[in-house]
């Protein structure tokens, strides 16, 4: 069979990579920047599993639930069930691959996150990506020796090339950053470049390096969205040059508590409001109340972390690159001082719309990591993220696979006609500036008609200008969808809130949010989410899952009744 082509180096490409290896398939490993630069490694406080090393009794139906209930029932329960019921076989694996999760008398340990109440976040002090990728990279490396692996570093995507006679796809087209060609790769495409955090330049905890103009070229070609309008505001950023700084969730795990000054006096309000998980809601909720607390006038509009009730073995052997990290960027000390804060644009819950092993809407085209949408629903729950990613790239490593071996070598001489534009392909700084700032003044944590039809009226203005190039074109046209979708979903969901519908609507809106570009007019549609199996139907696990059975009803049970948690 044909090379699996991997678009993007991170969790879930490394993970695709080595998938595809242990099945003896080889695959091209391909991305602007080598593994080590990945959105990936800044990743810092963990990776969930229901390891139960902490004595509390802990499940991967308990995970299941937790995270179906943070993401609003949005989630496909199918694709979570496998993600948590794997989980701990991962983190094992990864052990086994040298990751140095934190220990404790030598024993593995565990700590709290958002919208769990269990401890299952096995991290490596703060920076848990950083080591992860490392440990995937040599092992890819193994990979690449044996001949199995090809890695395409400073490797740009381009397109990809479909069929005409029936938009299947033929492979991608790839340009060298360094001389400027253009090749064609045959086979079938993994997409693992993360999410669109290049929408909001500066504004986002996100790489500078990832611009959405890959998502933006896979939609154009006619690939469907799914949930786009799920952005997450991660609770506690800090603006520094160029993006939002970010004070890790790991910091309120361990003990660091939100509080503003209220009449001149500290006021803890989610301790006060939620004295259950307080400080450690999911983030959705937490940046709802900051959003609110700082806009009172009796609390002086700033939001402060305090971390100074750390103590000093937690700084030094929990949380020591954190507090490096705001020593040098802010110029204060944690330790000493509490940490002015506020929410910044995190991570996108949506993008293309991809089923439980990951197929998106073009044949022979897979998706995994931010850039896919199965996982996380309306909110996803910290910790989650560098789960999906790594099991996830696995699952898309094993269809791509399944599916080429049964319809062959596609056999094309696609792309001898196709001419790269250098000039066509680019996005001025000033114009992903505008564009952004429009995006953001109406898809901001609280929603309205108003101001959603605002910014969709101000990316038309930006579409209408002479001179536009194709990507800027492109870029536009994604924010449109990520508009739209916010516009159509007429209540308030996890991170989707809206002023003007501030209830949660379950018979109307419990539905995915699809998306599609057709012939050049936009449309938006729901589809319902996959119907959760069984108790007696079984997962297939040929990524190293024991064939247990699904969550049934009883054992992964929504509790959604006045469940304010859950957004």
């Amino acid at each position: 069979m044909e090379k699996v082509n991997i678009i993007g180096a991170g969790i879930a490409g490394l993970s695709a990579a080595i998938r595809l290896a242990r099945m003896n398939v080889q695959s091209l490993l391909i991305s602007s920047q080598a593994s080590e630069r990945a959105q990936s490694v800044l990743a810092e406080g963990g990776i969930n599993a229901a390891m139960d090393l902490m004595g509390e009794s802990d499940s991967w139906q308990e995970h299941c639930s937790d995270t179906l209930k943070g993401g609003v029932f949005l989630a496909d329960p199918n694709a979570v069930a496998g993600m948590t019921a794997a989980a701990p076989g991962l983190v094992r694996r990864l052990q086994e691959l040298g990751v140095p999760f934190q220990r404790e008398n030598g024993q593995m340990i565990q700590r709290n996150f958002g919208g769990q109440k269990k401890k299952r976040t096995a991290y490596a002090k703060s920076s848990t990506g950083k080591v992860l990728v490392n440990a995937l990279i040599d092992e890819v490396r193994k990979a690449e020796a044996a001949g199995l692996t090809k890695r395409l570093c400073h490797h740009d995507f381009v397109r990809l090339a479909l069929s005409e006679a029936d938009g299947q796809c033929l492979g991608v087209w790839i340009r060298d950053t360094y001389g400027g060609a253009c090749l064609f790769c045959p086979g079938p495409v993994i997409l693992c470049f993360g999410g669109f955090c290049g929408l909001f330049p500066g504004l986002s905890t996100g790489t500078s390096q990832n611009t959405g103009d890959a998502l933006a070229t896979v939609f154009s070609q006619g690939a469907v969205l799914a949930n786009p309008e799920f952005i997450q505001y991660h609770p506690t950023t800090a603006a520094i040059t160029g993006k939002r700084l970010l004070v890790s969730e790991a910091a309120r795990g361990e003990g660091g508590r939100l509080f503003a000054l209220r009449n001149g006096r500290k006021w803890y309000f989610m301790e006060e409001k939620y004295p259950e998980l307080g400080n450690l809601m999911p983030r959705d909720v937490i940046s709802r109340e900051m959003f609110l607390v700082s806009r009172d006038p009796a609390c002086g509009g700033e939001i402060f972390l305090d971390m100074t009730g750390l103590s000093p073995e937690t700084w030094k052997k929990k949380l020591p690159d954190l507090r490096a990290q705001i020593l040098r960027y802010l110029k204060l000390d944690p330790a000493c001082t509490p940490v002015p804060v506020s929410p910044g644009i995190h991570y996108f819950m949506g993008g293309l719309y991809a089923d439980e092993g990951h197929r998106t809407s073009i044949p022979g085209v897979y998706a995994a990591g931010e850039c896919a949408c199965q996982y996380h629903g309306a909110n996803r729950l910290g910790g989650n993220s560098m789960l999906g990613a790594l099991y996830g790239g696995g699952v898309a490593a094993e269809s791509a696979a399944a599916d080429a071996s049964v319809r062959g070598c596609a056999g094309t001489s696609v792309g001898e006609d196709f001419c790269f534009s250098e000039e066509n392909e680019t996005v001025s700084p000033a114009f992903g500036q505008r564009l952004g700032a429009i995006l953001a003044q109406g898809l901001g944590i609280v929603r309205d008609a108003q101001g959603l039809e605002g910014a969709l009226e101000g990316v038309r203005g930006l579409l209408r200008q002479p001179g536009i190039t194709q990507a800027e074109a492109r870029r536009c046209l994604l924010g449109e969808a990520v508009l739209r979708a916010a516009l159509a979903r007429k209540e308030s969901r996890g991170a989707h809130y809206r002023s003007d519908y501030p209830e949660r609507d379950d018979a109307g809106f419990r539905k995915t949010t699809l998306v599609s570009l057709r012939s050049g007019r936009m449309e938006v549609s729901f589809r319902e989410v996959p119907a959760r199996r069984e108790a007696g139907d079984k997962y297939d696990a040929r990524h190293g899952v024991s064939k247990s059975g699904i969550c049934s009803k009883s054992s992964c049970r929504e509790e959604e009744a006045g469940d304010e948690a859950s957004g």
